[in-house]
């Protein structure tokens, strides 16, 4: 598939007061070949840039990265926010090391059903491939 099949739109960032962007980086090479428009906010990401962008760029999903386990604060009430922005729709996806690394081990369907709660659609675990999370955008969207 090339890249004008595609038509779709994603805003990719790690959220908060985290400084890691690898994953968010490789995230945005990863959606670029697969042929979507991305807008990369790179690290240290407040919700309402990732709102701002969505809506900048008329996306079809936020793809949130957190890597220093605090995810889920940082995370809380982005759906709400969405919703109040008028992105009642757009599919957000959160991955990395959302979670302290041993409760990532022993928790993690707890921690992926606490994501669910506050309106993510989808939680990666910190060993996910950028071609899996294509993969399920291109799914949940419908692209196939």
């Amino acid at each position: 598939m090339n890249k004008q099949e595609v038509n779709k739109s994603v805003v990719i960032g790690t959220i908060g007061d985290d400084a890691h962007m690898i994953g968010a980086w490789v995230l945005a090479k990863a959606f670029e070949d697969a042929g979507f428009k991305v807008a990369f906010l790179g690290a240290v990401v407040p919700q309402k840039d990732f709102i701002n962008a969505a809506i900048e760029v008329n996306a079809d999903a936020i793809l949130v990265s957190s890597m220093y386990g605090m995810g889920l604060l940082d995370c809380e009430g982005f759906r709400d926010k969405c919703i109040e922005a008028g992105l009642d729709d757009i599919i957000l996806y959160v991955g990395g090391t959302v979670a302290a690394p041993l409760e990532l081990e022993r928790n993690w369907p707890d921690i992926e059903r606490r994501f669910r709660e506050i309106g993510f659609n989808r939680v990666f675990k910190n060993t996910c491939t950028a071609s899996e999370a294509v993969a399920a955008l291109k799914a949940d969207l419908g692209i196939y």
